[in-house]
């Protein structure tokens, strides 16, 4: 009796396991984007299995123990591997290795040395290359082992990958691991940091997300790499052995890793280890351990697989690098979208070669988990070799008191509120700056996004010219785009002056300001850039209200309570989580503020009432190629007005096609699925436009 409710104990424990191990798998091998650090899942793997190695009854056919990675991505077509690609086990002590090596030998029932190979194990993402006659025919991710995403096009662009390869036999399928160095990864923040794009949090990250992209000319400007250590599919192997098969593929062009050595004992292995570890931090690409594999490939063979990985091979992980510091002080920084995100200034440190002075504490939920205080001595931790964390703290500082985090801006001193979570319905983890328009920290970006086409759309005042007139002081808000020229004519200081300007283009940009100082009401709305409101929601707001100030007197009433707020929720495709955005930027007197200085330069009016006796209303349209006649946001907002919804992809609820010159794949899709497709011409003569 005792055992069963052990066993029922133990079952809830596994299953809790289960389903938090898959959610990590989806996020780091679907997503690209790992929610907790590899020692901490590698620890969560550990008693995971170790349940089921004491309870063999919980290790069915849908166990994760049987499983490798996560399924492929619905976005890309799939490659199904002809040889699965299998993860490894692990290990992470000494008595681990020798356990590993003696397993071996009593499987394969000799006590003589066995060779092993010691390499370097690639923090990167695993990718297969099938080769056939010596030409690259398709390179597939790993997916989860039986089946992965076809990144064909992607892998081309990558110099590491051969596109020819002389001596192959007729079948070859290369493995490897697709990385990005340190250095390479440093240069391409730093270029997404300045062209306003995302940042990624390391190597891994970045060098999976540049191969998972669905346009091969991006993936071609990302500095890719890659190393051969395995294969697949051989028609004939030309070695009998894991070394030589390494040097086969270094001689056909492929780079294999430099530090992968010849092992007799598990000593040797152990010192090659060490030798690794303590290079670690000097190599220009990340690993987290040493793989060890049977050398022999008949012995290999004779060994076979148990589960999801191979019994000829393990990886030998390096525990997580850690150090012990003071935390000197907890800053807040407020980013463009409002995002107030803790950060511990640290008393300098090194941790596995780098010095740390400043960790990410994430949010207000994590400080308090861990009870941070400002003063304690904390345990710090590079998660992913990139970001330092802290992991713990080792003691509280005497006298330090519970760390409150702020409910108003550091900034601007508008309202810092946690938003509702539109997928889970519960307040989210990250509190937000509520002073949109107001925020300096979130100003630059406020100011590109009012003046982005789909919004105010101004010539001559783009995301350079913006960042140019912020930094000299002449635009701090909305309002002052419209009060520039105004006080250019009072300024002794005038722009036309500045380098990069001139008596032309400064006149052409005042009268392209002018040109929008009346601008019809969903433009102005998705131009407010309110949380959760682009043009979509924006154009159902502005067809709900006939002026902005009913639009705006409604969301301060939605402020009052639930309902007041049904009247927001009562517009289609509108709900709760966009209706409490819309009333908490109405109620925050910074935007109220804001928002009166630009009403005072500019007018929104109605839109165009919608058709709803026109041949498309309520059909979903789609447009691709290029359009002559009218260009392809005229024809959208044609469509709009028609009473048609406009989509960007090809559906079984697509309506209608579009298609101008040139038109691709959207129009081979639309053909296969039967959806009626006319050209130029014929929308023209359907919207009833006569445009010669």
């Amino acid at each position: 009796m005792t055992r069963k409710k052990d066993l029922e104990a133990v079952r809830a424990e596994h299953n809790n396991l289960g389903e938090a191990l898959a959610d990590y798998d989806r996020a780091y091998y679907q997503d690209d984007a790992p929610k907790i650090p590899d020692a901490e899942y590698d620890a969560l793997r550990r008693r995971y299995e170790a349940l089921e190695a004491e309870f063999p009854e919980l290790s069915g056919a849908d166990s994760l123990s049987r499983k490798v990675g996560a399924a492929p991505v619905e976005r890309f077509a799939k490659v199904t591997h002809a040889i699965p690609m299998l993860s490894l086990g692990n290990v992470f002590a000494d008595e681990d290795v020798f356990e590993f090596v003696a397993r071996v030998k009593r499987f394969l029932g000799v006590a003589a040395d066995i060779a092993f190979t010691a390499e370097p194990k690639i923090d990167g993402l695993s990718c297969s290359l099938r080769y056939e006659n010596g030409k690259l025919v398709s390179a597939a991710t790993r997916g989860d082992g039986a089946v992965g995403e076809d990144v064909t096009a992607n892998v081309r662009t990558i110099a590491d990958v051969p596109d020819l390869l002389d001596g192959a036999p007729d079948v070859l399928e290369a493995r490897g691991e697709v990385y990005m160095s340190k250095a390479d990864f440093a240069a391409l923040n730093a270029r997404q940091a300045e062209a306003g794009e995302k940042i990624f949090a390391n190597p891994r990250n970045a060098a999976a997300g540049s191969l998972r992209q669905l346009d091969s000319s991006i993936t071609a400007r990302r500095p890719l790499r890659f190393f051969a250590y395995a294969w697949g599919e051989v028609s004939a192997l030309p070695a009998a052995t894991q070394a030589d098969m390494i040097a086969f593929l270094a001689a056909r062009g492929f780079v294999t890793n430099p530090l992968t050595v010849l092992c007799d004992t598990p000593e040797q292995m152990l010192a090659h280890f060490r030798l690794i570890e303590s290079q670690r931090a000097s190599l220009d690409y990340d690993i987290d351990g040493v793989v060890y594999k049977v050398n022999d490939l008949a012995l290999q063979e004779r060994l076979g697989f148990v589960a999801r990985a191979p019994r000829w091979a393990v990886a030998h992980k390096f525990p997580a690098e850690q150090a012990t510091t003071e935390l000197l002080d907890i800053e807040i920084q407020v980013g463009r979208t409002g995002a107030l995100t803790p950060v511990a200034r640290l008393k300098p440190v090194t941790v596995g070669g780098v010095v740390v002075a400043n960790a990410t504490l994430h949010n207000k939920d994590e400080i308090a988990r861990k009870d941070i205080r400002i003063g304690d001595t904390v345990t710090v931790q590079r998660a992913g070799d990139v970001i330092p964390q802290i992991v713990s703290v080792v003691r509280h500082a005497e006298g330090a008191q519970p760390y409150e985090f702020p409910d108003k801006c550091p900034v601007c001193g508008s309202a810092a509120l946690n938003e509702i979570d539109p997928r889970t319905g519960e307040a989210d983890v990250v509190r937000r700056c509520t002073g949109s328009l107001a925020c300096p920290a979130q100003a630059v970006e406020k100011l590109r996004h009012f003046c982005s086409r789909n919004a105010f759309d101004i010539e001559g005042l783009g995301d350079k010219q913006i960042a140019f007139f912020f930094e000299k002081g002449l635009i701090k808000t909305p309002a002052e785009i419209f009060t520039l020229e105004e006080r250019d004519r009072e300024s002794l200081t005038k722009i036309e002056n500045f380098e990069g300007f001139g008596k032309v283009s400064t006149r052409k940009l005042f009268a392209a300001i002018a040109a929008r100082k009346r601008i019809v009401l969903n433009r102005f709305i998705f131009a407010l850039g309110i949380r959760h409101v682009g043009e979509t929601n924006a154009i159902r707001f502005a067809r709900a209200f006939d002026s902005f100030e009913a639009f705006r007197n409604e969301a301060r009433k939605a402020a009052a309570g639930t309902p007041e707020r049904d009247h927001l929720n009562a517009i289609d495709g509108i709900g709760d989580v966009v209706a409490e955005a819309v009333a908490d930027f109405f109620i925050e007197p910074h935007n109220e503020a804001a928002l009166d200085a630009l009403l005072a330069q500019v007018t929104p009016f109605p839109m165009e009432a919608v058709k709803s006796d026109s041949p498309v209303a309520g059909k979903t349209v789609v447009f691709t190629g290029s359009l002559v006649k009218m260009t392809r946001d005229e024809a959208k907002a044609l469509a709009e007005r028609l009473g048609a919804k406009v989509s960007g992809s090809i559906s079984k609820k697509t309506d209608l096609l579009v298609a101008g010159a040139d038109a691709g794949s959207k129009l081979a899709k639309a053909r296969d699925l039967g959806v009626e497709t006319i050209d130029e011409d014929g929308w023209l003569r359907l919207a009833g436009v006569d445009h010669g």
